[in-house]
């Protein structure tokens, strides 16, 4: 068998931009055949892959799997938006969903050390990944997900709005009375319901000494600028700081169907039709690509337009 030196490894790195582990195994299987490990990587859809993976991924979808006993909310990026609204791109995104509820990974790290389903060539998670880059051209990451499991008399609900824009799990508990088909439409709706406002706490005694002590301190200073007495100035900043749980707060935001109603008088008027009391013990909303510096067209035009050289 011929020895697969560093040196190969290295000149075929760099002719296909596949992984150093992946250049390395096909070298290997092609009994050090420059040609032969070239096709191989190529069939894996490995080749090329590397040179991808520095790419700015901004776009892609939000998608949700929500089981009998688990729930799922990821998102998975990819370069374009073309890409990000194509089939089997979408397939893949709702495949990875199914694959975390049914694991204990708790990171994208540990995740991608999961066997992918249904692979005759026992990949693992990122070596799909790796695999879907040679197929879609363009780089792919799977950037963060939640997995809930749920509760005891718990049902979880997920929304996905504008085709997957913005995602939603919600996990809402029975708290008296048992678990009922009725709890699966109210956990709909106040998943939509966060999805459209945003609110970034469920209850006053979630929000962190840090966010009241910012609140606090840009109220008072609001309110010290019109120049009033000390005890209206206090009572200025008790209006503004119950204004921000107004808005901030799930249960006291108005409830996105009924504003005459926050959602918490939503919730205590549906559990007492169906005899029980609701709450919502938590919730993920995931707004594609926050927080990610996109790539400027022209740059990106420029890219596209040296593949046409």
């Amino acid at each position: 068998m011929t020895q697969v030196t560093a040196a190969m490894v290295k000149e075929l790195r760099e002719q296909t931009g596949a992984g150093m582990m992946d250049v390395k195994n096909a070298l290997t299987e092609a009994d050090g055949n420059m040609e032969e490990a070239t096709k191989i990587l190529r069939k894996k859809g490995l080749a090329a892959a590397g040179k991808k993976a520095g790419r700015v991924t901004a776009e892609g979808t939000v998608t949700a799997y929500v089981g009998e006993n688990a729930g799922v909310l990821v998102e998975v990026n990819c370069e374009t938006d073309f890409v990000g609204r194509n089939e089997n791109f979408r397939h893949f995104a709702d495949a990875v969903a199914k694959v975390i509820a049914g694991s204990k990974a708790d990171t994208v790290e540990s995740l991608n050390n999961e066997p992918w389903p249904g692979d005759g060539e026992n990949q693992t998670v990122g070596q799909h990944v790796l695999t879907m880059i040679g197929a879609i051209k363009e780089n792919i990451s799977i950037r963060r997900f939640v997995r809930y499991e749920a509760a005891p008399n718990a049902v979880l609900s997920s929304y996905i709005h504008a085709g997957g824009k913005i995602g939603v799990l919600v996990e809402l508990v029975a708290t008296s009375g048992d678990k009922n088909d009725k709890m699966n439409d109210i956990a709909k709706d106040v998943a939509m319901h966060i999805a459209a406002l945003e609110p970034r706490f469920i209850r006053r005694d979630d929000v962190t000494q840090k966010d009241l002590d910012t609140e606090r301190e840009i109220a008072r200073d609001a309110a010290a600028k019109s120049g009033k007495p000390e005890n209206i100035i206090e009572k200025m900043v008790s209006g503004k700081m119950d204004k921000f749980y107004g808005e901030a707060c799930l249960l006291e935001q108005p409830y996105i169907r009924n504003d005459k109603q926050t959602v918490n008088d939503y919730l205590a008027s549906s559990g007492k039709e169906s005899g029980c009391a609701y709450t919502v013990t938590r919730f993920t909303r995931y707004k594609l690509g926050e927080g990610i510096e996109k790539k400027g067209g022209d740059d990106f035009a420029s890219e596209v337009a040296s593949y046409l050289k």
